[in-house]
């Protein structure tokens, strides 16, 4: 009899999640984000879920939980309950940097904590001069910068954020003689580059619009794996110096324990959405591309994101604040 009993209740189980997804959502969606309001993965991460409230005829709420590095967000999304209906957009800083700078005091594992469901876009983090700066490509900046004494200064978002770590990337990887000097936020740096107190500067495509539309910052280079579709003149840096890919980027998330078929499904209707020709082009204008990515391969990309920048965020924690 209790053998009978056992049997219903596992069958009842494994029917259940199936039945869960052809039914969700049936009642409104939370996505917990790390962005603050207003800023760029934050419009990315509310242009996709509008998409997803038309697509699921449910309304798709953004919160945002800044502060922290992320952690305060990953804390929110990691106590909800594992039913579908909060959802966690993280972005590359909580995994690329945050473990590194919290080792060993980390309230949960990140990876076991949750499940990657796809990629929402990313962002590559393009390299540019002041309009004075006499090199017109990567190779020239690289032999200007060899040859300038004392080597040449490059700005970025902030002290650790993805925009440094590139910069050190392309540092580590061209040989050239370039140091961060750290500012206090992208308005500042950018201003700094505007009026040549800084050359150099390492920012996403948006980040350095007020510099680049009126001319007072000339971009070289994007570190994407290759030229960007609406800027083909714009040459990808690993074109000269193999190896300097990085993106800020947006992932959605599950807490690990959601039904894998929710997981499925909300992956099959994210690719819809982020292929949808008016999100590719509202995406790009904010400099933001995705990626086609099944849980799977997008959990499989965090992970060599974490392979590559871990070791460079360690390095960049040893080194004086400039």
């Amino acid at each position: 009899m209790r053998m009978t009993f056992w049997y219903a209740a596992v069958v009842a189980v494994a029917l259940s999640a199936p039945a869960q997804a052809q039914n969700y959502p049936n009642k409104p969606v939370t996505f917990i984000t790390p962005a603050a309001a207003g800023n760029s993965p934050d419009v990315v991460g509310r242009l996709v879920a509008e998409k997803l409230s038309q697509m699921w005829k449910q309304q798709a709420v953004i919160i945002n939980r800044p502060g922290a590095g992320g952690l305060i967000a990953a804390q929110a999304a990691a106590g909800v309950e594992k039913d579908g209906y909060t959802l966690y957009m993280s972005q590359a800083s909580t995994y690329n940097v945050l473990p590194v700078q919290q080792e060993g005091k980390m309230p949960f594992d990140l990876i076991k904590t949750f499940t990657p469901i796809g990629m929402i876009g990313e962002q590559p983090i393009a390299v540019g001069v002041n309009k004075d700066v006499p090199a017109k490509s990567v190779a020239e900046l690289i032999a200007l910068a060899n040859k300038t004494p004392d080597g040449m200064l490059f700005g970025a978002t902030n002290r650790g954020g993805q925009a440094h770590l590139t910069g050190e990337l392309f540092r580590d990887k061209s040989k050239a003689n370039i140091s961060f000097v750290h500012a206090a936020g992208a308005a500042i740096s950018i201003n700094d580059v505007i009026a040549g107190r800084i050359p150099i500067m390492f920012e996403g495509l948006a980040g350095m619009t007020p510099g680049t539309q009126g001319g007072a910052i000339r971009l070289l280079g994007v570190a994407a794996t290759k030229r960007l579709p609406n800027v083909p003149d714009l040459p990808a840096i690993n074109e000269t110096v193999p190896g300097v890919v990085s993106s800020g980027w947006i992932v959605l998330m599950a807490p690990a324990g959601v039904p894998d078929a929710i997981v499925q499904k909300v992956n099959a209707d994210l690719r819809k959405v982020v292929a949808m020709p008016d999100v590719l082009e509202k995406m790009q204008t904010l400099g933001t591309y995705s990626r086609d990515l099944t849980p799977a391969q997008t959990g499989a990309f965090i992970d060599s994101e974490q392979k590559l920048w871990w070791p460079i965020v360690r390095e960049v924690n040893k080194q004086p604040a400039k």
